[in-house]
């Protein structure tokens, strides 16, 4: 337990320092680009903040493996017990559009398991953190997820395309739909109560998706990829079939819809 406390701490101070990055970069137009294969767009801050962390991270334990998105995939990580999955900038679309809802996303996964969570908005001033078995917390208040059971009425964070009727063969939720920029600042929301559920249906990559898992499941919810089978994070191809956050009952209602 003494060693996740000290790697939360490591991981609250090193995002910070990657916002402090980012906000140099802020609304200064940095230079922007897209990746290759449809991946999205990365900014040179995206770099920065990357190398940055890569070398403060890895020399206070060498002995971690590492997986982010902006850095080359190097398998031996699946070698290490554990491992840090980084999202260098979490809504990089919208930090080059000048919004503020973009978050640096850091965890630390051992054996397949989330053990320490930072989801981290510099310009929102919101820093989310979790660690395995001591909670969730925004700042020094714990979290808790909404107890709401019923589908309908919930708020629901999730993009219109993944409410189409075809996902959905028990009926489409009758919700009120949300969204934010940052996938992981989705899943903190609903950590925090402030939203019912979140979901996405498309593949959806580990590094945006690992930390903000422990922060929900520690403040009381339940996780699964969008068909209901457990999340397991470092694996050789790191992306999950989808994920419905929420809390247990809204969840297994939702999952009700999705396998009638």
């Amino acid at each position: 337990m003494r060693e996740t406390e000290n790697d939360l701490a490591l991981l609250i101070d090193a995002a910070q320092a990657a916002g402090e990055i980012a906000t140099q970069h802020f609304g200064n137009r940095p230079k922007a680009w897209e990746k290759s294969d449809g991946q999205g767009p990365v900014t040179q801050a995206d770099l920065e903040i990357d190398a940055m962390l890569k070398a403060r991270l890895t020399a206070a334990r060498p002995e971690y493996g590492w997986l982010s998105e902006e850095s080359t995939d190097d398998l031996e990580r699946l070698e290490r017990a554990r491992v840090f999955v980084v999202d260098p900038i979490d809504g990089t679309r919208a930090f080059i559009d000048g919004q503020k809802g973009f978050a640096h996303v850091i965890c630390v996964v051992e054996h397949c398991k989330p053990v320490a969570a930072v989801v981290h908005l510099p310009l929102l001033g919101h820093t989310y953190s979790a660690a395995s078995g001591q909670g969730a917390y925004l700042g020094a208040r714990p979290l808790q997820v909404s107890q709401r059971s019923s589908i309908s009425g919930a708020q629901i964070l999730v993009a219109r395309p993944q409410l189409a009727a075809r996902h959905w063969p028990g009926g489409v939720p009758e919700c009120n739909r949300h969204f934010r920029p940052s996938l992981a600042w989705r899943m903190a929301l609903v950590a925090e109560g402030a939203f019912d559920a979140m979901l996405t249906l498309r593949p959806t990559w580990h590094w945006d998706i690992a930390a903000g898992s422990l922060l929900v499941c520690e403040a009381g919810g339940v996780v699964s990829d969008g068909t209901g089978a457990r999340l397991c994070f470092n694996l050789p191809e790191p992306r999950a079939d989808g994920i419905i956050a929420a809390g247990p009952a809204l969840h297994a209602a939702l999952l009700e819809r999705r396998n009638p």
